[in-house]
């Protein structure tokens, strides 16, 4: 056990002033109990001797109350996060319980104490903290706001207080995570007091040479730099107050790390840098005329100093979506030097100075849409009036559309929401992608299929003999996880085609079977594959029969030797069709509905389209009160209509019946006696289907001809057509 914490004279006065503060300033929100529980529960914990102090030889009570003191006066925050700020230590070393907490003090103080054990289990993790993601994830793992700005003010305090600590390898450790997290952080949230205040001694304990440097140089120059503010603003001063504005202004010099930055940035020394200050006017202005009034200094100070057009920034028009407003002009002051002033009013000053405005896209930072959309409501909840107990209503919509998951190494990766162990196979590498058989999460052996998780350690188990499938298309989330599938699958594909092409041409070689690549296109295209690499793809995966291919390859070659051989080509002309006896009565079935639901009318198909079963159809009532039935694209059509509308009348299909009805269609094809044979040998083999009549015309070597042929219904139709248009030599069919 540790030695029990005593408390030096100058910790045990600073203890007695935070806590008199923090009084004062918190006594309309505390309960009348909660000091002397909290006193309670400290008093126990040190005497038994559980708390100790930090790895910087701080008292953590000391630490506590100055941190608590930075979220009141610096953030805004209240009760709830204040007890949190005290109580933490005590939960972490095992004094108390959340559940405890939670029944002391209430459901907010547990909650936000939750929030930062479960932050806490993030660092074990040993993460990259310098990643963008890293400072997302802990965002949406925080779960209530004021998880962030607590621990954003517990760093700033204790970047104040390592300042003549010894362990220098610590102080470096905690200022660079000042540097890449905290600061951010607070840019993020526009804690700009507290965001510079971290980048400067970030600066101080990483740079110290450097940070010397400019601190030196600008105290050298404050006595100049101020005389200039002076000569430049008291002009501007007199013609507004001649104006009737009521205003203040003040010269803000910039932060010691921004001037550090650009000087880096622009590779110059500390006299190569002009712009060290800017100029802020703010107007005393009533909302209604804000604009306008900030428009007219404008005018003013343009009129008095030539400005740089390339350099106006209008956010009054058009405020930033994060809700900053202001009129950013640069002009030639005195002694040829640019001068950057910004036009604002009380309200707008407020907002960007103090205000959670989110205000971090500011230069050029790239937001997000979730976290902007949430910083904006906490914004209008902060304008309105209200205190930072209205947190409790923000939880976690943001990034709900992104997860965040480790490697095994501390690495940061981002997902979609949904994405599986596969996703973060393919993004490590397409070979991992491709072999995936499955993965670990936080340990645990799980499918490829599994779903991540925000904070998931995640691991990927592969094997040698994984190929990627088609279905994973569907597994995975990410556009990167699908294009690399799809690559992969075309990879193969490749690779299968040209072992089943190798395949089949050894089997057409035991067999002494000699390939023409005409007849073995033709071959491709009758099996219905318009591509090549599916055809062969198809035999790969065992779908297709090499020895079937074969069969109907030699089938197709001896057709065409045949016609190939044949010494004179007969002419179509000379066919000659025999009509088998046929039976072509029209059922009695009704197979028509007319008009409205009417059955049993008399109706005749017309010649002129000749509508079968299963076309759009209409009737028409002719002159001796009989019905023809037309089909809707008959030729006559229009003119019924248009001529005598009043007589058309509705027609619809009831039921097949076992009628059989009579269509003609037209075929184009070569002049050659065997392609009509071909025709008549398919109508012949279909089912249900009568061939009437065909009449034959020939002229310059190609033959067209009319038949004549019984079926039921359209589909057959759709059919035959389909088919006869397959037959070699054959141009066109279509019906009349």
């Amino acid at each position: 056990m540790e030695d029990k914490l005593t408390f030096t004279e100058n910790e045990r006065n600073t203890c007695i002033e935070l806590s008199q503060d923090l009084r004062e300033k918190l006594s309309d929100y505390m309960k009348p109990d909660d000091e002397q529980k909290l006193t309670m529960q400290f008093r126990a914990a040190l005497d038994a001797g559980k708390v100790v102090r930090n790895a910087f030889g701080l008292n953590p009570i000391v630490c506590a109350l100055q941190t608590a003191c930075i979220c009141v006066e610096n953030i805004g925050l209240k009760r709830d996060s204040v007890l949190a700020v005290m109580l933490y230590e005590l939960v972490l070393d095992g004094s108390l319980s959340v559940q405890q907490v939670e029944t002391d003090y209430g459901k907010g103080v547990a909650g936000i104490i939750h929030g930062l054990v479960k932050v806490q289990s993030l660092y074990k993790k040993n993460p990259i903290i310098e990643s963008e993601n890293f400072r997302n994830l802990l965002l949406s793992f925080a779960e209530d706001m004021r998880v962030i700005l607590i621990m954003i003010a517990d760093r700033v305090n204790l970047m104040r207080q390592i300042r003549d600590t010894d362990n220098e390898e610590a102080r470096h450790e905690v200022s660079e995570e000042a540097s890449y997290l905290y600061a951010p952080l607070a840019h993020k949230l526009g804690l700009y007091q507290l965001k510079s205040e971290l980048e400067d001694l970030s600066l101080k304990y990483l740079e110290h040479d450097a940070y010397y440097m400019i601190k030196e140089k600008l105290n050298a120059t404050k006595r100049s730099r101020d005389a200039y503010i002076k000569r430049f603003i008291c002009p501007i001063a007199e013609k507004l107050t001649a104006a009737g504005f009521k205003f203040h202004m003040k010269g803000r010099t910039k932060s010691i790390h921004s001037i550090w930055q650009k000087m880096k940035k622009q590779k110059c020394g500390f006299e190569g840098i002009y712009d060290l200050f800017a100029i802020r006017i703010i107007l005393d202005s009533p909302y209604e005329k804000e604009k306008m009034q900030c428009w007219q200094v404008y005018s003013i100070i343009t009129d008095m100093y030539q400005p740089n057009p390339k350099r106006l920034r209008d956010w009054l028009s058009v405020p930033k979506s994060n809700g900053y407003e202001s009129l950013h002009i640069t002009v030639l002051g005195p002694e040829n030097k640019w001068v950057e002033v910004q036009i604002r009013t009380e309200r707008m000053d407020e907002i960007a100075e103090h205000g959670l405005a989110a205000h971090w896209r500011y230069k050029g930072i790239k937001a997000e849409g979730g976290m902007d959309d949430w910083l904006a409501s906490i914004r209008t909840a902060l304008e309105a009036g209200n205190d930072l107990q209205v947190m409790d209503s923000f939880k976690k919509d943001l990034y709900e559309d992104e997860v965040y998951v480790f490697t095994p190494k501390g690495d940061l990766l981002k997902f979609p929401k949904g994405s599986t162990v596969l996703d973060f196979a393919y993004h490590i590498h397409s070979k991992i992608g491709n072999t995936c058989v499955g993965g670990k999460i936080n340990g645990k052996n799980v499918s490829f299929r599994s779903e991540l998780h925000s904070g998931d350690t995640v691991e990927v188990l592969t094997s040698a003999n994984q190929k990627p499938k088609q279905e994973w298309i569907n597994i995975v989330k990410s556009a990167r996880a699908r294009a690399k599938i799809r690559l992969a699958l075309k990879e193969t594909q490749i690779k299968d085609g040209l072992y089943a092409k190798e395949m089949l041409e050894r089997r057409f070689k035991n067999r002494k079977i000699e390939v023409d690549e005409g007849i073995m296109s033709h071959l491709i295209k009758k099996l219905g594959f318009k591509v090549v690499s599916d055809f062969y793809r198809q035999i790969a995966e065992d779908k297709l029969d090499p020895n079937y291919v074969i069969e109907e390859y030699q089938k197709l070659r001896d057709h065409d030797l045949n016609l190939n051989n044949s010494k004179t080509v007969e002419s179509a002309q000379n066919y000659e069709y025999e009509s088998p006896d046929e039976q072509l009565a029209r059922s009695s079935d009704d197979v028509l509905v007319i008009d409205r639901n009417l059955k049993g009318i008399e109706f005749s198909l017309a010649k002129c389209c000749h509508p079968i079963y299963g076309d759009p159809i209409f009737g028409f009532v002719t002159v001796n009160g009989g019905i023809k039935i037309h089909r809707q694209d008959c030729p006559n059509a229009p003119e019924l209509k248009q001529r005598f509308g009043y007589r058309i009348v509705k027609a619809r299909w009831s039921g097949k019946g076992t009628s059989q009805y009579v269509i003609t269609l037209r075929v184009i094809g070569n002049d050659d006696i065997g392609i009509v044979s071909n025709i008549t040998n398919i109508i012949s083999k279909e089912e249900k289907i009568v061939m009437r009549s065909i009449n034959i015309d020939s002229h310059d070597g190609l033959f067209s001809g009319n038949l004549e042929v019984l079926l039921n219904d359209t589909s057959r139709l759709d059919s035959l057509i389909k088919r006869l248009r397959t037959v070699k030599g054959v141009k066109t069919v279509e019906r009349l």
